[in-house]
């Protein structure tokens, strides 16, 4: 797989293969309703497998809610979504992770007084095997497993470069770092795909190019597939393969980064008229 490259943004620049003809995630006719509000309108997308997709438009547009669906926290009005050639509109959350599917949150979603380790080994829940009565004892199976989860984790710290703060309670960390413990504790979970909702809000300019990296790393390291929501154009334009465009809750475009960036409807709607 080639490496990646960096831009003048600062930012690196993804290189990767994707698998162009095998879509991971398909939605068909997706439409969300709440009550009388309508926040999603037909959407059609196709996910490529190893793709980084990332998802833009105005604040309301209807970014959030195409996530929860794709996770499991919305049930969609209309439609119809497949994950890996099964149909998952109907299941739950917790299927839709055991099946691959992981996520980070716009608002962190960590455990304040647990530390770094205990955080990410929480993301390993989903793999979890032995019985009760093992567990309760601690021996046997149940210990093997502790074993194996938690060297991926450590594996995991290392990757993310979090080693130092391990131990430290997620509380006492900077915000920054949060995110990247959040990040860690998606990957614990092993997703093929990784839904990503605004994962550099607030961040400095350091802070989001080790993110960058971060994300980067784990398309090209891993070959996961992620769906990205970011308002900073200079990393989605950097980063992402491909790009949607929501406009109260319809699909008004997609496609190549440059692409998008130059298609009327988008400025018109997001990125602001051309002078």
């Amino acid at each position: 797989m080639a490496s990646a490259g960096t831009t003048g943004s600062g930012f690196l620049l993804k290189k990767g293969c994707i698998d162009q003809l095998t879509p991971q995630l398909t939605i068909e006719g997706l439409t969300l309703h709440f009550g009388g509000v309508t926040a999603l309108t037909g959407i059609y997308l196709e996910i490529m497998r190893g793709e980084i997709l990332a998802v833009i438009g105005p604040n309301g547009a209807g970014k959030t809610s195409l996530l929860n669906c794709i996770s499991g926290l919305y049930r969609p009005s209309e439609g119809k979504i497949a994950f890996e050639d099964r149909e998952i509109t109907q299941l739950a959350p917790y299927q839709r992770a055991r099946m691959g599917i992981g996520r980070t949150f716009q608002n962190i979603e960590l455990f304040k007084h647990m530390t770094v380790l205990e955080n990410l080994m929480l993301g390993r829940h989903v793999h979890l095997k032995p019985g009760l009565i093992s567990s309760g004892l601690y021996w046997g199976r149940a210990q093997r497993e502790e074993v194996k989860h938690r060297r991926r984790v450590e594996e995991i710290i290392d990757f993310l470069e979090i080693q130092s703060i391990r131990k430290k309670p997620v509380g006492m960390l900077a915000y920054g770092l949060q995110k990247r413990v959040e990040l860690g504790r998606a990957l614990a979970m092993e997703p093929t795909l990784l839904l990503l909702d605004e994962p550099m809000a607030g961040m400095n300019i350091e802070e989001k190019e080790d993110m960058a990296r971060f994300v980067l790393d784990v398309s090209e390291e891993w070959g996961t597939t992620m769906v990205l929501i970011e308002h900073d154009m200079g990393v989605v334009m950097d980063v992402s393969d491909r790009v949607c465009v929501l406009d109260f809750g319809r699909q008004i475009a997609d496609g190549t980064p440059e692409k998008v960036q130059q298609d009327p409807l988008v400025i018109r709607a997001y990125l602001g008229q051309q002078q």
